[in-house]
C-alpha cells in the first residue's frame, strides 16, 4: 500500500487508492522504493529473483525497463529522477557490484566509475539527475562519494 505523509503535522494519514491493484502484485515483495514526483523505482523480489520495476503513478501502470533486469545480474539499490528520465542503480554482478545509470529517452545503460576503491552499497540520484550520492564502504568504514554527471 502506498502512504503519503503531511510533513510533520499531526494530521490524517492519506492513502493513495487504487494502485494496489494495478501497480503492485501481492505475490511479489517490494523494497527500497524510490519516490520522485510521479515515479516510483522499487526492487521487486518474485520466485527468488531480484528485478528493478519503475511506476507511473500518474497513470497507475507500470513501465517497461528494456535492458535494465538481465538474468547475470543482480540489482541491490535504485534511485529516479523527478522526470523519470534517469535511473541510477547498483547491480550485482560475477561478484563484483557495478553502478549503472539508464537514460530511459534513449534506453542507454552507461557503467560509472568510482574515484577509487571500495564497495557501493546505496545510490541515489538528485532530482535534476545530474548529481549521484553513492554510499561505499572502504577502509572498514562507510563513506559517501559524489558524482557529477
Amino acid at each position: 500500500m502506498v502512504t503519503i505523509l503531511g510533513g510533520c503535522s499531526f494530521g490524517r494519514t492519506i492513502y493513495i487508492t487504487g494502485l494496489d491493484s494495478k501497480v503492485f502484485d501481492n505475490l511479489k515483495s517490494y523494497s527500497q522504493p524510490s519516490l520522485a514526483n510521479r515515479w516510483l523505482a522499487t526492487l521487486v523480489t518474485s520466485n527468488g529473483r531480484v528485478v528493478i520495476e519503475l511506476a507511473d503513478l500518474k497513470n497507475r501502470k507500470r513501465i517497461f525497463l528494456p535492458g535494465i533486469n538481465t538474468l547475470d545480474s543482480e540489482p541491490i539499490s535504485v534511485s529516479i529522477s523527478a522526470n523519470g528520465d534517469k535511473l541510477a542503480f547498483l547491480r550485482k554482478r560475477n561478484d563484483l557490484v557495478e553502478l549503472i545509470l539508464y537514460r530511459r529517452r534513449t534506453g542507454s545503460l552507461q557503467r560509472l566509475r568510482l574515484n577509487s576503491n571500495g564497495v557501493p552499497s546505496r545510490v541515489t540520484v538528485d532530482g535534476s539527475g545530474r548529481v549521484l550520492a553513492v554510499q561505499v564502504f572502504r577502509n572498514g568504514k562507510s563513506e559517501i562519494d559524489l558524482i557529477r554527471l
